[in-house]
């Protein structure tokens, strides 16, 4: 059975950060972030939007973009690990907003940057194995990164959501059916405690987890495939990884290339040209939508998976290899196959002229966003109306009364078309 993608899109905050503005603001030359980190721009989330109302547009996209009938989807996992709520999970809130059916299986999972690929690979065995019985499995992607004004972590921020329909009809890319390599280790680079509204982060110490968990991975991989060679630098079109910020894909890619060549390789040796070679050729060129987004956590790995297939055809791609790491840590390695023909939904999952839509933020702007999310934390507050934030989107989040989250939104346009077209077919056939 061919299993994976089936569709795929985007969804974003309306407003963003020039990181050069960011940089100047703190004092710090803009290379810095613009050249160290990779990173051009990044993706403010207003108070009004936030995991939920992302979740709910990505997945409003997805099912419209590529005319999928909400009622054929089984399974609803959403990955993330900037929830909002300790107990209530997101997918909840996705599900009763597009109207899904009462026997949906809906869940959410949480390791850190890992969860929405670990929600992947549940969906792929869910139907290989047969007990999906024809059904589609709707896995959201979606975060926040947020850091407190003024810390390192500033220039690493981000917010979007990915959604993604796997099924047995993988328009856009198949799995490999056979192997994915996984590592864990329990680290502490990156974490949030039950009482911090932002993350604590060590940040070379998570660039040695990341790049240990990518080894491990794929030597696990490596070890259970009964052809090796599958997973060979040669045999690969591209090679996609998590991207916290731009240039650790770089360093990603290094790593992968050395395991692949059985030795180490210096930034000073003459091999290292070769190394510049494969990830310009491989890597880089599927960087742009995360370098104008910023870190979406969960999702990272997919934005680069949006730019790699709305940017190729399918005379360029035939194999590809895609990693996963989530802080704390666990990381996966697996091989996918895009869908000869997958180049005509480009239209329908490049998201480039809604983020050229978007609206830049003076700095001032910006940090009145921070504060204002910091005192809306905890407890009631007043209702929070859109046009004082400048937003156009149909789902937003309104704030909270008596401890219960409210949001303003019409149930999904298709799902409301296609919930009257089944009643109309029932009432033809009595």
């Amino acid at each position: 059975m061919r299993v994976g993608i089936e569709a795929i899109a985007f969804h974003g905050p309306e407003h963003y950060v020039e990181l050069a503005d960011l940089a100047k603001a703190r004092g710090v030359d803009p290379d810095k972030y613009t050249k160290g980190l990779g990173q051009i721009r990044m993706a403010v989330a207003t108070p009004m939007e936030d995991t939920v109302t992302m979740a709910v547009n990505a997945a409003r996209k997805v099912l419209s973009n590529f005319d999928i009938d909400p009622h054929d989807i089984g399974t609803l996992v959403v990955g993330t690990e900037s929830g909002v709520d300790h107990s209530k999970p997101v997918a909840v809130y996705v599900h009763d907003a597009l109207g899904l059916r009462a026997n949906c299986h809906t869940y959410e999972t949480k390791h850190a940057c890992f969860g929405a690929m670990a929600a992947v690979f549940s969906a792929n065995d869910w139907i290989s194995c047969g007990r999906a019985d024809g059904a589609k499995a709707l896995i959201i992607a979606s975060d926040i990164a947020r850091y407190p004004i003024g810390d390192p972590g500033e220039p690493t921020q981000g917010a979007g959501a990915v959604a993604m329909v796997i099924s047995d009809r993988p328009h856009l890319l198949q799995f490999d059916p056979e192997v994915r390599g996984h590592y864990t280790k329990q680290v502490m680079d990156f974490w949030r405690p039950l009482y911090s509204p932002t993350a604590f982060v060590d940040g070379h110490y998570s660039i040695g987890c990341y790049l240990n968990a990518l080894e491990g991975a794929l030597v696990d991989a490596l070890d259970k495939a009964t052809f090796p060679e599958r997973y060979a630098m040669e045999r690969l079109q591209a090679c996609i990884y998590h991207v916290p910020f731009a240039k650790m894909a770089a360093k990603a890619h290094h790593r992968h290339f050395e395991i692949d060549a059985g030795e180490a390789i210096d930034t000073e040796s003459e091999r290292y040209v070769e190394v510049r070679k494969a990830f310009s050729e491989k890597t880089q060129r599927w960087l742009s939508l995360n370098a104008v987004v910023g870190n979406i956590y969960t999702g990272s790995l997919f934005l680069s998976l949006i730019d790699l297939l709305r940017g190729s055809t399918s005379d360029d791609l035939k194999q590809i290899s895609m990693f996963s790491y989530g802080s704390g840590c666990a990381a996966s390695m697996s091989i996918a196959y895009p869908t000869p023909g997958f180049e005509r939904f480009r239209q329908a999952i490049d998201p480039e002229p809604e983020l050229n839509a978007r609206r830049k933020l003076s700095i001032s702007e910006y940090e009145n966003i921070i504060w204002l999310h910091d005192s809306l934390a905890t407890g009631d507050t007043e209702e929070l109306r859109a046009d004082e934030w400048d937003l156009h989107g149909d789902f937003l989040y309104l704030g909270n009364h008596k401890h219960i989250r409210r949001y303003r939104g019409l149930e999904c346009g298709i799902c409301e078309a296609r919930r009257s077209e089944r009643l109309a077919a029932s009432e033809h056939q009595h």
